[in-house]
């Protein structure tokens, strides 16, 4: 196993370092002020992008710094997963950097969905512009009302009629649907309840604008709607799009749903090391700069301990996803489920354990909006149920685990009862 820097990764780094410096390091807190500004007097129908960002998107581009995460050299950086991971890691160092370099989830993984499933057509028409950041996109798969931990109980309905495939159910936390530029999403309904477990669903392309498709309202994560992209509960009521809409074909939805989620992953744990680094360099910048008790607060409770804990946790989170990203790009992403399940857990865990004692250290001004954290927080949580819940990924683990021991496991009884 080799996770050195390639030489096309150090130089694209050292180019997104600049980048960040020159160009989002001055203007994001004027960004994210304007976001936060904005959110009172909530109307989500109202909300726009930041004054600037289009502008700053367009010198990512010019400057090469575009489509980094795909690994199509025509459309995108040509990189693997292992030399994209320490480019995820940078852009998680800011809140803005992701979208900038047009390598931000849900579009990312919805981009890498039509690069690979996609028909002439669906690319030309969709994915052409998400390459181009012109428009942005959603994908609509959790439901408000079943446990969707266990993706087969999908209730949501993708029903093939002749030439056209009718939609109908309830989805909620599409991320990205609020955002004034989102015009495509990404469905996924059951089609054949009579098939196998894993072949009963579809997934379809849904343009925004369809009759029947209704955004019932934006949830809020601790309190924030996160403007201008949002995450909605969206209703479809028969909802009709041509066949051709659908991805790869009826029942695929799980085939599908594998290979967008392999790499995906990679981005948002690499993501969340990124954001872990800046959460630790706040902390240490605060217990240095500040006195208690006549020592710096870095001297006072455990505090140095506690940093050495915090370095020891990224480092193990960064390797076991370098790890797990070296093995998608030797083996492809149904070997690394385990891996992928391991740093599906880690990640966004070190990164809110790394938070929550930045914010110890700041005292009241870490629940400001004064300091990132909060907002890194909130990433921390959320991904440890967007990207399923831990224990759904300790299960998977653990399975794989007790089957190299298989003969010697006794089975469970069935219940009299």
């Amino acid at each position: 196993m080799d996770f050195a820097q390639s030489p096309r990764t150090q130089d694209y780094l050292k180019r997104i370092r600049a980048f960040m410096q020159q160009h989002i390091a001055p203007v994001e807190e004027k960004h994210l002020r304007e976001i936060i500004e904005r959110k009172h007097g909530f109307d989500w129908t109202q909300w726009k992008v930041p004054a600037g960002f289009e502008e700053l998107k367009a010198k990512a581009r010019a400057a090469g710094l575009w489509n980094l995460f795909l690994p199509d050299a025509e459309h995108g950086a040509g990189l693997s997963n292992v030399e994209y991971a320490s480019l995820a890691e940078e852009m998680g160092k800011s809140l803005l950097a992701p979208e900038v370099f047009n390598c931000s989830a849900p579009d990312t993984g919805n981009m890498e969905v039509l690069w690979k499933y996609g028909t002439p057509e669906q690319k030309d028409t969709w994915l052409k512009p998400l390459l181009a950041g012109e428009i942005r996109s959603a994908f609509c798969m959790t439901e408000p009302d079943v446990a969707s931990s266990d993706a087969t109980n999908m209730q949501a309905t993708a029903i093939i009629e002749g030439d056209d495939i009718v939609l109908n159910g309830k989805k909620w936390w599409s991320t990205g649907i609020g955002h004034p530029n989102c015009k495509i999403l990404i469905f996924m309904g059951l089609t054949d309840p009579q098939a196998g477990r894993h072949a009963q669903h579809s997934m379809v392309l849904v343009p925004l604008d369809t009759k029947g498709v209704a955004i019932k309202r934006m949830l809020p994560v601790f309190g924030e709607y996160d403007p201008p992209s949002g995450h909605g509960e969206v209703w479809f009521d028969s909802v009709r799009v041509p066949k051709s809409n659908l991805l790869l074909g009826p029942g695929k939805g799980f085939q599908i749903a594998q290979g967008r989620l392999g790499p995906g992953r990679i981005h948002h744990c690499m993501r969340c090391i990124g954001s872990a680094e800046r959460a630790l360099q706040l902390m240490i910048e605060r217990g240095l700069s500040r006195v208690a008790f006549g020592k710096p607060l870095i001297n006072l409770g455990g505090n140095r301990e506690r940093i050495a804990d915090l370095r020891i946790a990224i480092d193990q989170a960064r390797l076991l996803t370098l790890y797990a990203a070296w093995k998608i790009d030797k083996a492809g992403g149904m070997a690394a489920l385990n891996e992928i399940s391991a740093i599906k857990v880690v990640a966004p865990n070190v990164l809110q354990q790394v938070v929550d004692a930045a914010i110890q250290m700041h005292g009241a001004g870490g629940l400001s909006y004064d300091f990132p954290l909060t907002t890194l927080f909130a990433q921390a949580r959320v991904l440890r149920l967007a990207d399923g819940p831990d224990e759904v990924h300790r299960g998977m683990i653990a399975k794989v685990e007790l089957a190299k021991y298989a003969p010697r496991v006794p089975k469970q009884k069935e219940s009299a009862a």
